[in-house]
């Protein structure tokens, strides 16, 4: 299980981090969640000078081994989630090393990162699951999400689940 005193650091994809997302894209605990890699590539290619979307890597001990995203919903034209508070931002995460998946990495990311994102300023944080990744779904509610909500959109198939600032304050107190 990974130790409460890792300390993940999020830096923004460059140019050069594509090779390595493409790689970890292709990973078949990645590829089974995710559209066409070469698609996936130009659209994190699109956001690294994007105003919606941040893509990061997520770094231990300065070795690279997730993606992560987050986006604001209410910046983008027609985008399914606009209908959550104002404020509110979206995060993707997957982990590109295999063997660093089911150990608690997904949690653990998502909770220091969620964290960030309170004391930003978010009310709330969302994130979407496909409604078969149960691994994901069970990683993200040990972070404090919950279900608020199936959806079909665009990006198929979803289970929408949220923490509020308030509720993620009242946990840590804990």
């Amino acid at each position: 299980m990974v130790q409460q005193e890792h300390v993940y650091d999020f830096r923004p994809v460059t140019e050069k981090d594509l090779p390595m997302i493409a790689g970890w894209l292709a990973e078949p605990h990645v590829a089974e969640w995710w559209d066409d890699p070469e698609q996936q590539i130009a659209e994190i290619r699109e956001h690294i000078d994007s105003v919606s979307v941040e893509p990061l890597i997520v770094e231990l001990d300065g070795r690279p081994i997730a993606y992560l995203q987050s986006y604001d919903p209410h910046l983008e034209d027609d985008h399914p989630y606009a209908d959550q508070p104002f404020g509110t931002l979206g995060i993707d995460l997957s982990i590109g090393l295999a063997q660093l998946v089911g150990v608690g990495h997904g949690t653990a990311i998502v909770r220091q990162f969620v964290e960030q994102l309170f004391e930003e300023g978010a009310p709330r944080v969302i994130i979407d699951p496909h409604p078969r990744n149960a691994r994901a779904i069970r990683a993200y509610e040990k972070a404090g999400f919950r279900p608020i909500g199936r959806r079909q959109s665009q990006y198929g198939d979803v289970v929408l689940m949220a923490v509020d600032a308030a509720q993620g304050d009242t946990e840590e107190g804990d």
